[in-house]
């Protein structure tokens, strides 16, 4: 999981400079992925996938403290929220997303075994 999210979170922060969309189609001439930045790729759009799952309480308190580097504190002002609640969505969100990451890791090693 940890792998997954420090992913998401570099994709984010490349998307967030950029300002561009998360996951562009190749153009002409651009090189195909290696393997190892297929499964980052895949890994990526699987915790996109699993955060817009979420609750949009815990996915924005997620989003505003782990990917926009904001602190407890100026994230609960800016929602409008006490700190407390706060960490209460984020510590649920992240519950919520290793769930969603831990099923889509079954399902995805079950077809590679069924193949």
């Amino acid at each position: 999981f940890t792998i997954m999210h420090h992913l998401f979170i570099d994709q984010m922060r490349k998307v967030n400079r950029r300002g561009e969309a998360a996951m562009l189609p190749l153009e002409a001439g651009e090189a195909v992925a290696q393997p190892a930045e297929q499964v980052e790729s895949i890994a990526s759009r699987e915790i996109i996938d699993a955060l817009q799952a979420i609750s949009p309480d815990r996915r924005a308190a997620l989003v505003m403290v782990a990917i926009e580097g904001f602190s407890y504190a100026e994230a609960a002002n800016i929602l409008g929220v006490p700190a407390g609640t706060l960490m209460s969505r984020i510590a649920r969100g992240r519950e919520e997303l290793r769930g969603l990451l831990d099923d889509t890791a079954r399902r995805r090693a079950i077809r590679i075994v069924e193949k």
